[in-house]
């Protein structure tokens, strides 16, 4: 076997090599030959092929040995697994390689050490079915950091080799039915990057979340990236808008400030490891460890890596403290979503009823599971783990991966969207709850609970065994149903995804619900911090104390908000509607008490464009403009359509446009505002108020109460709530036709349509434009009237 074949350097290897580097080397010097040019930066290196492990492997006659024991092993029985994974590890790490390749081994060192001082490299593993398309391997080999001798790093070759065979990489294959004989490992020897004294973390080309494809999100945190991929800390999040990056821009659709507590750095006195976990000073814990500049560094860099590949890509990247540069250390193939296709059916899951809470964290996947809690404070003492139970532990790493495959769901103190206890949940299919913080003290071990993911972004674990409902959803792609099906959402988190579903737009983007759940906060109290009682101030304080000022976090909590429901909508429109809150509504909020009148019916009270124009709240209106400015002007969300809601008259209208022109929302900027049409005055002056307005979107819910004199809230006369009563037909096809004779848009959303499939076939019928229907009942109105 030629020399040649033992050593290669990154430069002379790309994807054709899999078999001889394996898929991580592989992939390192496809970037290296391939995207240097676009300023992408891979730390020089090379790889011990496969060669020199078969070779060590024959040479010291362990072929043989190894895949006898492996033959003989019951992967279920935990104690059997440990037993022959230690018995192999030993006996590779007695062994040594010949004079030959240890000659070649310390050439290829001392060139790429090049008489630096103080030079020290990460050895890592890079097996030949490692980093593909339908299975990662992430983390099932061993990584050595900071190793600073040929010595050292001849004795971590052979422990990459002997991870090979620990009890998680053994279980891995045998779960993903790949041959242990069929599979081989070379190790990257590549420079060290100084990121434990900088930042790291991981990349996705899409979201990891919802697979949604237009975005690029971005862990991060301090120190060395085993921190962030092993869930030690909560990182910061970051997501970005990929088509903006195509022009040359910078869309940051959500930020999240992690609590960043931990850091992994080197430890020269740590003779093991070389690493020590230190805590993180309490201004950068409250600071975002990446600038704009570096967000926009990663975010191309992650976009020209999917497009090089041609595929959704899982990258992990550093920046050196010292000099201030990004690197790219690996990027392999996502193989959760990236592997996808075109799905015809759909699940969703929800609660029938819900219980005391007991612990929350990040939620993985849309899952609702439940299950005995097994609380384990660590792998040791997991031997008495259940098939169906859920794994309650501080944070996981590959070592728990033959009992997360066990499990029903997993919950864990720390770690965020892509730590290990993350992306093994997804690959397995688990609801998860990550970055809990006490979820191992709030949890009773054997007790029964229930693990939601079912509801956005944060997933909440409850007491009991809770009833779930699971719907299956049949997807019947492309048919011809004679009108614009919409949604109508509210929830950035969940957002994203709505990208599976074959909608054409958002034709109702509730504020308030943005306002209600990321704020919390009444407006008015925003704008009158300084007179509040102190304990609210200190409180408001609190919650936007990641932001210049409390009016900041109100407005860019609100743009952020709509954008990612923008963006979600694209290439369609999304039509927001401002803030519909009634006295009650608003009276809840943090404050509220001390800025809302009482009203004996707020339903018919204060509320809407009469609230806009009002002494009493234009300022804290002219808050929504603003942020609404910002999703136009800094977030280019030229998709974005304004919405008046509860407009009873035509002087409000003249108003309240008069505002939104003062606002900088007008016509002349190209934006254009609907109004909700759900008053009777609003049908009767139909096309009078059409001159103010670029279209009606008919609220049935409202209109049905007004027409019919009935309070929608009360159970007395619900029996009479009926939007197919034919005066209330009568009054929406009166808009129908003032829109239509005037060339404006008409749509309707409210729960009717979804409830009635005969009252939708009439709007159809009538020639409606859309017909916006929520999230969870429109896969169904969408096969019922494609049908």
């Amino acid at each position: 076997m030629s020399n040649t074949s033992l050593i290669k350097w990154f430069n002379e290897l790309n994807m054709h090599d899999l078999n001889l580097v394996g898929g991580k080397n592989a992939s390192l010097g496809e970037m290296i030959s391939n995207l240097s040019s676009l300023n992408i930066k891979v730390p020089l290196g090379f790889a011990i092929t496969t060669n020199a492990y078969k070779n060590f492997l024959q040479e010291n006659k362990l072929t043989n040995t190894i895949f006898n024991e492996l033959k003989k092993l019951d992967s279920n029985n935990l104690a059997s697994l440990n037993e022959v994974s230690q018995k192999i590890q030993e006996q590779i790490l007695a062994k040594n390689f010949n004079s030959n390749t240890l000659e070649l081994i310390k050439k290829a060192y001392l060139e790429l050490k090049n008489n630096q001082k103080d030079f020290r490299v990460a050895v890592r593993s890079s097996a030949s079915a490692e980093d593909l398309p339908n299975a990662s391997f992430a983390g099932q080999q061993d990584t050595y950091l900071h190793v600073s001798s040929f010595e050292e790093l001849v004795e971590k070759t052979k422990a990459v080799y002997a991870s090979m065979f620990s009890p998680r990489a053994i279980s891995y294959r045998i779960h993903n039915n790949f041959n242990h004989q069929d599979v081989y490992m070379s190790v990257g020897v590549q420079e060290m990057v100084h990121s434990d004294e900088g930042a790291s973390g991981v990349m996705f080309s899409l979201d990891p979340e919802t697979g949604f494809k237009d975005v690029i999100f971005i862990n991060a945190s301090y120190g060395l990236g085993e921190s962030v991929v092993q869930g030690i800390v909560n990182p910061d999040e970051f997501v970005v808008y990929k088509p903006a990056i195509k022009n040359n821009e910078l869309i940051v659709l959500q930020k999240r400030l992690g609590s960043k507590a931990k850091k992994l750095v080197f430890d020269p006195t740590n003779s093991k490891l070389l690493l020590k976990e230190e805590d993180v000073e309490k201004e950068l814990q409250n600071k975002f460890c990446l600038n704009k500049e570096d967000l926009n560094i990663l975010a191309k860099a992650g976009l020209s890596i999917e497009e090089h590949y041609k595929k959704p890509m899982d990258i992990e990247w550093a920046k050196d403290g010292i000099s201030g540069e990004i690197f790219i250390l690996q990027a392999r193939p996502e193989t959760i979503h990236g592997q996808k296709k075109n799905n015809t059916t759909s699940q969703s899951y929800a609660l029938e009823q819900k219980s005391k809470i007991l612990c929350e964290g990040r939620a993985v996947g849309k899952k609702i599971a439940q299950g005995k809690a097994r609380v384990l404070k660590s792998i040791q003492d997991a031997h008495d783990f259940m098939p169906g139970e859920v794994l309650v532990t501080d944070m996981t790493d590959p070592n728990w991966e033959p009992i997360m495959q066990k499990a029903s769901a997993i919950v864990t103190n720390r770690g965020g969207r892509t730590c290990h206890a993350a992306i093994i949940a997804r690959e397995l299919g688990l609801a998860a709850i990550v970055g809990c913080g006490d979820a191992t003290k709030k949890i009773t071990n054997l007790s029964d609970i229930t693990v939601s993911c079912g509801e956005g972004d944060v997933g909440q674990v409850f007491e009991g065994l809770l009833p779930i409902t699971i719907q299956s959803q049949s997807i019947a792609l492309n048919k011809n149903i004679g009108t614009d099906l919409m949604l109508i959402a509210a929830n950035p988190s969940k957002a994203f995804s709505y990208h599976s579903l074959p909608h054409k737009g958002i034709g109702l983007a509730r504020l308030e619900f943005i306002i209600a759940n990321s704020i919390g906060i009444h407006p008015g109290a925003i704008l009158q911090l300084d007179k509040l009682p102190k304990e609210i101030k200190e409180e408001i304080l609190h919650k936007s104390k990641n932001f210049a000022s409390a009016k900041d976090f109100y407005i860019d909590t609100i743009a952020s908000g709509i954008a990612c429901l923008a963006a979600a909508a694209k290439p369609y429109k999304a039509i927001v509607r401002l803030s519909d809150f009634k006295t009650n509504e608003y009276e809840e909020l943090l404050g509220g008490h001390l800025f809302e009148p009482k009203e004996n019916n707020p339903m018919i009270g204060f509320r809407g464009a009469a609230r806009y124009i009002s002494d009493l709240f234009k300022d804290a209106f002219k808050l929504e403009c603003m942020a609404l400015k910002k999703v136009y002007d800094q977030y280019k969300m030229d998709n974005v359509e304004i919405m008046i809601p509860f407009c009873r008259t035509i002087q409000e209208a003249i108003e309240v446009r008069k505002l939104l022109d003062e606002e900088g929302l007008s016509a002349k900027n190209n934006i254009k505002v609907i109004m909700m049409c759900e008053i009777p005055s609003n049908i009767m002056l139909a096309d009078e108020f059409l001159d103010y307005f670029d279209g009606f979107s008919i609220g049935s819910n409202d209109l049905t109460q007004l027409c019919l004199g009935i309070d929608r809230d009360s159970h007395l006369v619900a029996s009479g709530f009926s939007e197919s009563d034919k005066a209330v037909l009568k009054m929406i096809e009166i808009a129908i036709t003032a829109c239509k004779k005037r060339n404006k848009y008409i749509g309707i959303c409210g729960q009717g349509p979804s409830d009635n499939l005969e009252f939708a076939k009439w709007l159809i019928s009538k020639g409606i434009d859309s017909i916006s229907i929520s999230a969870d009942t429109f896969m169904n109105t969408y096969s019922a009237l494609s049908s």
